[in-house]
């Protein structure tokens, strides 16, 4: 699951991320409104995290632009402005919730998790079948044969994104972004690197799914033709 952060600080959004990412979870960061909107309007995201002292304005005040354009997305806000008003206004504004800084890291994760599960069960998806695959998109875990199949998070992030686009062709744009996130500059081979680490994984499990390279377009997961 990847999630967008909204923060202008750098060591704060630097701070988050990390506690996220020991916690299995993949971020990105927007230093503002109008990234945070551009962000949104090209990714996919399970949950938004957002401060409320913007370069370009109170974060509060563009939730019913993301409601607008992700009516699902949860969005909690995490914010210094620790004031009962402060609070009260952050949630009446269409936040699900409000954390304020300084806070307890145990606790922020624990809140994370708690709208990503709640997230997961108000979509409802059905699982994603592929080959000896399933990808169970409430609790984000793919097993193959009924036990978790195990691969390096970069595999696993990858593998993920296919079979949310299963026997769809996935663009080299929206897989790098879904592995590596929009921010990051990632060097032009390194997707076919990661595509080739993933074929092996597959082949030497006999998951019976297969990637094809779509030329000009990007790749294709389907199940193995016997």
């Amino acid at each position: 699951m990847r999630i967008l952060i909204v923060e202008d600080e750098p060591d704060m959004a630097a701070l988050i991320g990390r506690r996220l990412c020991r916690a299995g979870l993949s971020a990105d960061s927007a230093a503002s409104i109008c990234d945070a909107m551009e962000a949104l309007r090209s990714f996919s995201y399970a949950l938004v995290l957002l401060d409320r002292r913007l370069p370009d304005g109170d974060g509060a005040d563009c939730i019913s632009a993301i409601r607008e354009l992700r009516p699902q997305l949860p969005i909690m806000i995490v914010s210094a402005l620790d004031a009962h008003r402060d609070r009260v206004s952050g949630l009446d504004a269409g936040a699900d919730d409000y954390l304020t800084k300084p806070f307890n890291g145990p606790e922020f994760l624990a809140r994370v998790r708690a709208r990503l599960r709640q997230s997961s069960r108000d979509a409802a998806l059905p699982p994603v079948v592929v080959g000896r695959l399933c990808y169970d998109q409430g609790d984000n875990q793919i097993l193959l044969a009924d036990r978790p199949f195990r691969l390096h998070k970069r595999e696993s992030d990858l593998l993920q994104a296919l079979m949310r686009r299963a026997n769809r062709v996935a663009s080299r744009e929206e897989l790098t972004a879904s592995v590596y996130g929009f921010e990051r500059a990632v060097s032009p081979g390194a997707l076919d690197t990661l595509v080739s680490r993933l074929r092996k994984s597959l082949s030497d499990s006999a998951a019976k799914a297969e990637i094809h390279l779509v030329r000009g377009r990007g790749y294709l997961l389907t199940e193995t033709e016997e």
